[in-house]
């Protein structure tokens, strides 16, 4: 029996940095193929992306939604996994996808959340994450969300926002069945908890959804996340 195909999705804006150890890892896989989408990068992302025989999608700035969505459309994978480009996934992450998504009532997943760094405040974050991604089913993007790619058409892709994309899409799909959070987790970059502290970014990530949830507009939401960082 064949095996259903995954296609690996990741938007990029200038990642030379750090894409090369989350490409390596995605290698490991069985009938995978990966999809960079790069939003413009003026760095050597896209060309060490070429290096390693990665599938290279370029668009302009239209924000990581548009980017998804535009990989999602030159995917040929009967699944699609995006993931973003600072996270890596777990040895024998495919099989755990597809295994997940066999089940009945699983129409889509994500993985639990490790964060690259040491201190008792990562690992705090980590709980909570994967606390409330178990008990809420709402997973976030930097946990590699995965689903079936006709999901993911009938559902209309991510939705165009500048922030909360992964949130928005969450809470489409777990109306339609059930999210399964694998057993593994991905390792994401800890840059972003070390630039501004684990405090103040926890803080700030919360209040967006907050503001969200009240009804705030995304591009203003966007606009006072950048004054923060």
């Amino acid at each position: 029996m064949a095996v259903e195909k995954i296609s690996v999705i990741i938007p990029v804006l200038n990642e030379e940095g750090i894409i090369q150890k989350t490409l390596l890892r995605i290698r490991d896989g069985s009938d995978v193929e990966t999809i960079i989408v790069d939003g413009g990068s003026v760095d050597q992302t896209v060309e060490l992306a070429q290096n390693l025989g990665v599938k290279v999608v370029c668009c302009a700035r239209i924000g990581r939604a548009g980017q998804m969505n535009a990989g999602a459309a030159a995917a040929t994978g009967e699944i699609l996994l995006f993931l973003h480009a600072d996270t890596r996934l777990p040895v024998g992450y495919e099989g755990m996808i597809r295994e997940a998504l066999s089940k009945p009532r699983t129409i889509a997943g994500a993985f639990k959340l490790g964060i690259e760094g040491k201190g008792r405040l990562l690992r705090l974050v980590e709980i909570m994450v994967n606390a409330r991604s178990r008990f809420l089913g709402i997973p976030y993007g930097d946990q590699a969300i995965f689903l079936k790619a006709p999901t993911f058409r009938e559902i209309g892709g991510f939705p165009n926002l500048p922030v909360m994309e992964d949130f928005e899409i969450m809470r489409q799909l777990r109306k339609r069945g059930g999210i399964t959070i694998a057993r593994a987790a991905v390792l994401t970059s800890g840059r972003r908890w070390q630039k501004l502290g684990v405090f103040k970014t926890t803080l700030i990530n919360q209040m967006i959804i907050v503001g969200y949830l009240l009804g705030v507009s995304p591009a203003k939401l966007v606009s006072w996340y950048r004054r923060q960082r």
